[in-house]
């Protein structure tokens, strides 16, 4: 990590736990926001005024928080406004690195090799983990913000004059109650995968274990319409999403999240096939990645071996219609329960 603009420590996935060996996430610390005219917005100083080709975004394709903003640019229509480079999924020991794995991109500002040299470049003191994504200003040669739950609220709205458009993720009218909702997913969910997998207690683990199942049993009963909020798409899903298209393929195994996998639950199999057929959210998946970047953090794999894809998410991920893709993800599940039944 850097402490003071200096790289003084191996990258390691776990940088603090509680007392009770609780994995606690860094704070992010570059908060200014981009607004249609450049006045300030909810934190931050002014200054970020929205402009076609001023921006590029620093994203990794293995990390959820990043791909939620790669999928509101999308969704919003953005990505002839909003610039993208494509961090390698691996982290080697000084953390993200620019290059050298398929589908990955050289720094093309700065030359950078590591991310946390555009941290540093951003501020020469800074202390702290070199996170994705990072919204950077091309303009004015600083970082804007590196807390995707920001970025995808500005995202949202900042925009709207260069790309209208008929979809809000975050409406006026429901925002109480996204908000409440994103906090339970994000503790017990998003964050809730990470809390069991970098567990360093026994107890720490159980009772992420416990959040992770009884917030997705919740899911799972009250998904009564096309969308977690009913039958109007909002940030929340996009926030559930990324968690959901990682968990067979990674968090029930690297994580030991491993109580059931989501095609035991039909109806958020079904929703996952639902948003995978929205137009540009397929491509922001890309499970190779994914694998390989989780995969990559020696302290949970020290020999680095990566697994294949179950064959269900493989099949989802290229089908080509929604009931393709239900059919893809129920089908390795059926076919076990007919071979039970058979040696029954």
């Amino acid at each position: 990590m850097l402490v003071d603009g200096k790289w003084v420590a191996k990258w390691q996935p776990v940088q603090k736990v509680d007392e009770a060996g609780r994995f606690v996430r860094q704070v992010s610390s570059f908060r200014n926001w981009i607004t249609p005219d450049g006045r300030p917005g909810p934190t931050g100083e002014g200054g970020f005024e929205a402009e076609p080709g001023r921006y590029r975004l620093y994203v990794a394709l293995i990390c959820p928080w990043a791909s939620r903003t790669l999928i509101a640019r999308k969704l919003k229509g953005l990505e002839y406004i909003i610039a993208v480079t494509v961090l390698n999924p691996s982290l080697t020991h000084q953390g993200w690195q620019f290059g050298g794995f398929s589908g990955t991109d050289a720094d093309p500002l700065f030359g950078a090799r590591y991310m946390h040299e555009i941290y540093t470049r951003a501020d020469p003191q800074v202390t702290g983990r070199a996170t994705v994504p990072v919204l950077w200003d091309m303009k004015r040669d600083v970082m804007v913000n590196n807390e995707s739950a920001d970025i995808l609220r500005m995202l949202d709205t900042a925009f709207e004059h260069l790309a209208p458009s008929d979809l809000r993720l975050y409406p006026a009218s429901r925002a109480t109650e996204i908000d409440a909702f994103n906090q339970r997913i994000y503790d017990l969910l998003n964050n809730g995968v990470y809390k069991a997998g970098f567990a360093t207690s026994q107890a720490a683990y159980d009772e992420a274990m416990d959040g992770i199942f009884g917030m997705l049993d919740e899911l799972e009963t009250g998904l009564t319409g096309d969308f977690l909020l009913g039958d109007r798409l909002t940030e929340t899903d996009i926030r559930a999403f990324v968690t959901l298209i990682r968990f067979d393929a990674a968090y029930h195994g690297f994580f030991k999240t491993n109580r059931k996998q989501i095609r035991d639950y039909p109806r958020l199999s079904a929703y996952l096939a639902r948003l995978l057929n929205l137009p540009g959210i397929r491509e922001t998946v890309d499970m190779d990645h994914i694998l390989h970047g989780y995969y990559s953090m020696k302290a949970l794999n020290p020999l680095g071996v990566v697994p294949q894809a179950p064959a269900h998410v493989a099949a989802m991920l290229h089908s080509g219609t929604q009931a393709e893709a239900v059919a893809a993800w129920e089908a390795p599940a059926a076919d076990a329960s007919r071979a039970r039944a058979g040696r029954d």
